[in-house]
């Protein structure tokens, strides 16, 4: 799946998700290090759970974060 981010410095994400389980993702552009590491953590995690860690994550004064906007994504795959 690919997602095109919202409010973020990242313009995109990739994701990969197999049986509930995120196997892969991969922001395109915002703060390298933050999107790999938050990568290498929810790879593994069921997706119900990265939402409800990740979701309403803020950046700043900005409303959404890069966290948030992957849980958002994944949001539309459970519906």
């Amino acid at each position: 799946m690919v997602f095109m981010t919202k409010g973020t410095c990242a313009s995109k994400i990739d994701i990969e998700v197999e049986q509930n389980t995120v196997k892969g993702v991969r922001f395109h552009g915002g703060c390298d290090g933050n999107a790999k590491g938050i990568a290498k953590l929810v790879t593994g995690m069921s997706v119900s759970d990265v939402i409800s860690r990740l979701e309403g994550i803020t950046c700043g004064r900005k409303p959404t974060s890069c966290p948030d906007q992957l849980s958002q994504a994944l949001r539309q795959l459970e519906s």
